[in-house]
């Protein structure tokens, strides 16, 4: 039985909003088609979900290594942090999207997304998905009109 932290990730995940917001992130971080949850950073695929690949990419054009791995490209100490907290078994996808729920909660801006609150949420969370907009990471940024389509194309409601 999931701890009652971990169980709130997975309460979480079945809200619309939830998943809508997690939508349009994969936008940005280049995994929203079906073979994100398997995406090494610069393009590149992993083939086991036993763990996090734990594998460095040269990525020339910011001249920095990434272990940036999955549909929300978690790099490898994020991840065994987020292990360590919540006790995640594997790298399936379904681990993958209680890892991006944990951060967005980490960041204090779970409840901005279950109510609906996305341009609060982009705001808390651009400094974890360096391609949300507002991201000062120095990588290439979506535009809120984009990100902001994409959370409602998924079905994600906007509060008034």
């Amino acid at each position: 039985m999931p701890s009652m932290r971990r169980q709130r990730l997975q309460d979480a995940l079945v809200v619309g909003n939830v998943r809508a917001f997690l939508r349009a992130i994969r936008l940005g971080e280049g995994t929203s088609d079906d073979l994100g949850y398997r995406r090494m950073v610069g393009g590149g695929e992993f083939t086991s979900f036993v763990t996090h690949p734990r594998r460095r990419v040269w990525i020339p054009r910011y001249g920095v290594w990434s272990s940036a791995a999955g549909a929300y490209q978690i790099i490898w100490p994020t991840w065994s942090s987020l292990v360590a907290q919540y006790g995640f078994e594997d790298f399936r996808p379904a681990r993958q999207d209680e890892a991006a729920v944990a951060l967005i909660a980490e960041k204090g801006a779970l409840d901005d997304v279950i109510a609906g609150r996305a341009r609060e949420a982009i705001e808390l969370c651009h400094e974890i998905w360096a391609s949300l907009p507002g991201s000062k990471a120095g990588q290439r940024t979506e535009t809120l009109d984009r990100v902001l389509a994409e959370y409602r194309d998924h079905g994600g409601t906007i509060a008034t």
